[in-house]
């Protein structure tokens, strides 16, 4: 099966440069976290990845851990690749990362030399690639040094293996340090994936966003819907379906209390006077800030992913709704 892509799929798309580099990412970039793995339905994900580059979006973001099973989002990631868009590598940014509990032993994690390079090679293999665009360590490693966990990502771009390195989870001070180590080492760092939402402020009041301002490196936030919450889908409460009812995944019904309902429902608020969903207002308030290259979202369909797109209809802000966004986030 072979896909022929939309042939003006770049009229509607935002470019934004990453930080000081030559690379621009569309602002926004699919996620393959979830849905992808194989226990989803081949057939909605392929169509999810077909939208997305129909509409411009360019970066497609993995991890070597992600699934489930473990590394099955690259190897389904890397069959569509070879069978749907063979011809299009070039047009593609393709990311992954290594730093979470990938396999057995002391070696399957963290962020030792042996860890990371083991782990970008098997990517590599999953997906069927030489090289991948961006390779991230996932978090830090408060064991292995940071200079070898630096002098690692830059191996593996003196290899051949990643065009860029970022880093994922990183606070401020050791997001600075890991700079100018790849900075001296020649190998600057393209961009960090730190978690950011309406209700996730940790990037502005711990001053990373400044940091990398400074450094000229690129920022995506990831979980820019917090989760869901930043969604319609817990305005009446908490759903039956819902991940929180499961007891799936990181968000637990102790973290929707009823200040935060009142806070989401005066949001929705906000967001239908804007002429948006409040998951749309979600997204755009990311991007009203110059310094966030791209925000990463998920898509368990192709209809969700083509209403997230919408956020770029509007993006721009009043000093009056920034205000009132303040306030009700309090």
């Amino acid at each position: 099966m072979s896909h022929t892509p939309s042939s003006d799929r770049y009229s509607n798309m935002l470019y934004r440069r990453c930080g000081k580099s030559g690379l621009k990412l569309s602002a926004l970039s699919l996620g393959l976290w979830h849905n992808f793995g194989d226990v989803d339905l081949m057939q909605n994900y392929r169509s999810i990845l077909h939208t997305a580059f129909d509409q411009g979006i360019t970066h497609f973001d993995l991890a070597n851990n992600y699934g489930p099973p473990p590394g099955s989002a690259e190897i389904n990631f890397g069959r569509i690749l070879k069978e749907d868009f063979s011809g299009y590598r070039d047009e593609l940014i393709i990311s992954t990362k290594a730093g979470y509990h990938m396999w057995d032993g002391p070696y399957g994690e963290w962020g030792s030399k042996k860890n990371l390079v083991a782990s970008i090679n098997q990517s590599l293999k999953r997906m069927g690639l030489d090289y991948v665009d961006i390779f991230y360590h996932h978090r830090p490693d408060p064991e292995t040094p940071l200079e070898e966990t630096m002098a690692a990502l830059d191996l593996i771009v003196r290899q051949g293996k990643a065009l860029y390195v970022g880093i994922s989870n990183y606070k401020p001070k050791e997001a600075a340090e890991a700079f100018k180590i790849l900075r001296d080492l020649g190998t600057p760092c393209l961009i960090h994936q730190p978690k950011y939402s309406m209700f996730e402020r940790w990037v502005e009041n711990e001053g990373l966003l400044d940091v990398l301002e400074r450094n000229g490196v690129g920022c995506i936030p990831f979980s820019p819907l917090a989760q869901g919450l930043l969604t319609d889908k817990y305005l009446a409460g908490v759903p039956s379906d819902s991940r929180v009812a499961k007891g799936v995944g990181f968000l637990t019904e102790n973290n929707i209390t009823e200040q935060r309902l009142q806070q989401i429902k005066a949001l929705n608020n906000l967001a239908l006077a804007r002429g948006q969903s409040l998951a749309q207002m979600a997204l755009s308030w990311l991007l009203k800030d110059e310094r966030v290259t791209s925000v990463l979202i998920g898509a368990s369909k192709p209809a969700q992913l083509m209403d997230s797109l919408r956020c770029l209809d509007n993006y721009v802000f009043s000093t009056e709704e920034l205000q009132k966004i303040e306030e009700i986030l309090g």
